[in-house]
């Protein structure tokens, strides 16, 4: 059968088993049972720091009456990611070998209003007994070379499952509004197809970074003010 007579999911099949033989299908079907599970339980690890970070949220709004948080999201690395990360280290594209050696299939970046906020959540968030935290690099208080800037921890949060309990790694990046729109268009404009990211556009970066560095420096500045003026004016607060 040529490729160019393959037309349904019946036919792929057959072509599959004779290039390749059953004993490769059933092997495949395993690893993808496997690869689901997992990316089941990621999930599941995913929305637990949801929650928690969810209330520690809505705890902040009763003390404060603000909202440190002001927008959450989340992803699983995509597949051909992980395989690459695991090539790129010489290990084994296997379900066991993704979680011991891989700390951010799970992702959730933590967008924050202040500066003070993201380090306000971190402590918070690793505060609590059932979180343990394996690594934490603060790119806030030590930028990347390009200018990035970020706070990341990887953790382990332990999900409860109908008949058992785990713990699952996910990878948390706190950062400012500013942090975030500058990430996001770097990102845009250094990785854009069929373009050479030249040198003197890094630099413009950098410089651009500066930049949301002093924004978020100077908001921070007004919010105390606006703390100060309400502490003097009621002095309970």
């Amino acid at each position: 059968m040529s490729e160019k007579e393959i037309k349904t999911p019946s036919q792929y099949r057959n072509r599959i088993e004779e290039l390749f033989g059953d004993d490769f299908l059933e092997q495949s079907k395993e690893w993808l049972q496997q690869y689901n599970k997992l990316m089941a339980y990621y999930r599941c690890a995913i929305m637990e720091i949801e929650t928690k970070l969810n209330v520690l949220n809505e705890e902040f709004s009763l003390r404060h009456d603000r909202n440190p948080i002001n927008d959450i999201k989340s992803r699983l690395k995509h597949p051909i990611s992980i395989k690459e990360k695991l090539e790129r280290r010489g290990l084994p594209l296997t379900p066991d070998s993704i979680e011991q050696n891989l700390g951010d299939v799970a992702g959730v970046r933590v967008i924050c209003s202040f500066p003070e906020d993201v380090y306000t959540l971190a402590d918070a968030l690793l505060s609590q007994d059932d979180i343990t935290l394996i690594e934490k690099k603060d790119y806030i208080e030590h930028p990347k070379e390009n200018g990035y800037r970020s706070l990341h921890l990887i953790v382990n949060v332990p999900i409860f499952l109908a008949h058992e309990k785990r713990s699952m790694k996910v990878e948390i990046q706190l950062r400012t509004i500013a942090m975030d729109v500058w990430a996001s268009l770097e990102h845009q404009l250094r990785y854009k197809k069929e373009f050479e990211f030249t040198e003197a556009m890094a630099k413009e970066l950098l410089h651009c970074a500066s930049l949301s560095a002093e924004l978020d420096a100077r908001m921070d500045a007004l919010r105390n003010l606006v703390n100060l003026s309400e502490n003097q004016i009621d002095p309970e607060k």
